[in-house]
């Protein structure tokens, strides 16, 4: 399961949203790594569940790229090293609202990719780069595409439909190369957005 992934909770509760998963033990005091960790999740939360029991949050530490918790309940180090590997999914209803043209990853993980008339593709899920968030597009004919997150490479996002259109020449896809196997990243220069959503950027 990719980070940003969802997964089901009783009735009216919503999704729940993949925040990271529990790394490995820091200290002695039950603290651990996340991997993987989507900034903006995290940053919203105030507890989370995992294996099966939700949590409050009782300690923040680290940076954005490898940040450190501490939850309730976990006392020591062997505590937490029991739940290395495990999902930390936090409700979709305890975090604030998107403003337009954001989208969560699993909106637009499974969505179908399309060049003009062709239906090149299919998201399998929203990476993080250095430069810009990007789309990790399976190829219908083999291979994958990097597609990122810019005005430029990407002409509308309907995830309601499942559909996203690209710009093929702005990508280097042609009918020569939409069936490459090597990854092809479009290059951007544009700021990079929140890291546990894609947002489009008009750049």
């Amino acid at each position: 399961m990719s980070a940003g992934a969802t997964q089901s909770t009783a009735a009216g509760q919503g999704q729940q949203l993949e925040a990271g998963r529990v790394g490995r033990a820091h200290g002695l005091d039950g603290s651990f790594y996340v991997t993987g960790a989507r900034t903006r999740l995290l940053a919203d939360a105030s507890a989370v569940s995992v294996a099966g029991r939700t949590a409050t949050i009782v300690r923040r530490a680290g940076t954005d790229a490898r940040p450190i918790l501490r939850l309730s309940g976990l006392e020591d180090r062997e505590a937490a090293a029991r739940l290395r590997g495990q999902p930390l999914l936090v409700a979709e209803l305890a975090v604030a609202s998107l403003a337009d043209g954001e989208y969560w990853a699993h909106e637009l993980e499974g969505c179908e990719v399309w060049g003009g008339d062709a239906r090149i593709g299919r998201v399998r899920s929203l990476l993080e780069l250095p430069s810009c968030e990007v789309l990790d597009v399976a190829l219908h004919g083999g291979g994958q595409v990097l597609v990122p997150m810019v005005h430029d490479a990407i002409r509308r996002l309907d995830p309601p439909a499942g559909r996203i259109d690209v710009d093929l020449v702005f990508l280097g896809l042609g009918d020569s190369t939409v069936h490459s196997k090597d990854p092809r990243p479009g290059l951007s220069e544009s700021p990079r957005g929140p890291g546990d959503l894609g947002r489009r950027s008009d750049s």
